[in-house]
């Protein structure tokens, strides 16, 4: 098995992404790289666009906000993840405590999806792609959804909820699909695409 690291051993992969999950997962596959510094990025979207299509939309989005970067050499990660139920976009809970504890609601004896987009970019071309997984909760009693958004705090996460966290050990069911993309980075399609994206030649 050819790994990652030994395609890109000449190449410096720069992830521009706020989330150690991400970071995390991506050092998986590559024993360094480097880490973009925050910036911000408009990640709205037009209302035509399906749920589905969106985290691929806003991958792009932040693959052209940190274009600057580019150069021979380097390849330019981006990433986002959404969480989809009945067709609504459940994003970052940035209306705060109550915000979280609505989406656990929802999310509550259900299925939801949930969508990563990816862009990979070099200084000659960019390719997009998504993952999708399906997710479905037990129902999650109101006293075990208020202890934790109140311990984990989960406003940085889509959706309110960490599958790696607690949240996800006795309240998820069942998964269908990448587990790591519900972190926030499709490990195994991401492996692929990293493999092939300079095959071809640059």
């Amino acid at each position: 098995m050819i790994l990652p690291a030994e395609i890109y051993k000449n190449i410096d992969v720069v992830l521009a992404s706020n989330s150690p999950r991400r970071r995390e997962l991506l050092f998986m596959l590559l024993p360094a790289f480097i880490v973009a510094e925050s910036r911000d990025v408009d990640e709205s979207y037009p209302d035509d666009i399906p749920a589905e299509e969106v985290p691929v939309y806003i991958s792009k989005a932040k693959a052209a906000a940190y274009s600057d970067m580019l150069a021979p050499g380097r390849l330019l990660l981006t990433a986002d993840t959404v969480v989809i139920c009945d067709g609504e976009i459940l994003g970052k809970p940035h209306g705060g405590r109550q915000a979280a504890i609505d989406m656990l609601r929802k999310l509550s004896g259900r299925t939801h999806t949930v969508v990563t987009g990816v862009t990979l970019t070099s200084d000659t071309k960019s390719e997009s792609f998504s993952e999708v997984t399906k997710v479905t909760f037990a129902e999650l009693p109101e006293a075990l959804i208020e202890e934790y958004v109140d311990l984990a705090k989960p406003y940085d996460k889509a959706g309110a909820y960490g599958i790696q966290e607690w949240i996800g050990a006795v309240g998820i069911s069942g998964i269908e699909g990448c587990y790591y993309n519900v972190m926030g980075l499709p490990v195994h399609a991401l492996y692929n695409h990293l493999r092939d994206f300079y095959k071809a030649g640059k």
